[in-house]
């Protein structure tokens, strides 16, 4: 039998901050040691857009910042994780952002003011952010975030964006971790952005994408984690059912897996 789906928000969600994911590492401020540990990022206000990418960053390493005179935002980006710390000033913001830069560790702070009015004290004190929101009125101090990624050419089709997403039938704090398992193992080498997502992501995303797996690959990664996956499901190494799904261009292909069994291709 199928999997329910997930909820669409959920899978929505997790996407969104994947593909913000790999355009924050895609900047040249990201290493593969300490990824984007270090860089201030200013997320504006923490909408649908703006909560993703507050996720994407603090798995990517960066302090964020955003900002919203919404009470009703405020508390869903606390309740969510979205935000560490919730502040009424730029000042109290810049006091712990200060102290993670320092640290290069990862932080989330959102100031209970209007972006507008943020903004605009940003710009008065000179406080310059290493990346911003493609979006918001300031001037960039860097384009990572407004370049477009290139359409592949015909014969590296291989190479072009997927989305993967995995889920368990159940327990999934036990049997997960040995998918995130083979998924790494499919990883180039020098993938560490990716390693570094599947490592952090559900941590970060937490309730938002509980149970669910989904990474921005491509369509070789794609190929390899599902024949190793089905070469474990058929020696039953996870004995409980599971599923795989590639995002190609508006394609869903859908693998269903029964432990001791050939898997089948929606």
């Amino acid at each position: 039998m199928a999997l329910e789906p997930p909820s669409p928000a959920a899978f929505a969600f997790a996407a969104r901050a994947a593909q913000a994911y790999a355009r924050l590492v895609a900047s040249p401020h990201a290493h593969p040691e300490t990824a984007l540990g270090g860089t201030l990022f200013y997320a504006g206000e923490p909408d649908d857009e703006g909560r993703a990418l507050l996720v994407a960053a603090s798995i990517a390493g960066a302090a964020s910042l955003a900002a919203t005179g919404d009470g009703a935002a405020q508390k869903q980006a606390l309740r969510d994780g979205v935000a560490d710390f919730l502040v009424n000033s730029l000042d109290e913001s810049l006091r712990i952002l200060k102290n993670q830069l320092r640290k290069r560790e990862s932080v989330a702070v959102c100031v209970a003011l209007m972006p507008a009015e943020v903004e605009r004290e940003i710009e008065q004190r000179g406080v310059v952010p290493d990346l911003l929101r493609r979006d918001v009125p300031l001037p960039p101090t860097h384009p990572a975030l407004l370049l477009q990624e290139e359409e592949p050419a015909e014969a590296e089709l291989e190479k072009a964006p997927a989305l993967v997403t995995w889920r368990v039938d159940s327990a999934p704090a036990q049997w997960l971790p040995k998918l995130d398992a083979i998924a790494l193992d499919c990883l180039a080498p020098d993938a560490w952005a990716a390693r570094r997502w599947l490592r952090l992501a559900p941590r970060f995303l937490g309730r938002l994408a509980q149970g669910l797996r989904l990474l921005d690959c491509d369509r070789a990664f794609a190929a390899r984690f599902v024949a190793q996956a089905r070469q474990s499901a058929a020696r039953s190494e996870i004995p409980v059912a599971f599923e795989i799904r590639t995002h190609f261009r508006g394609r869903l292909d859908d693998y269903r897996f029964t432990p001791g069994e050939a898997p089948g291709a929606g």
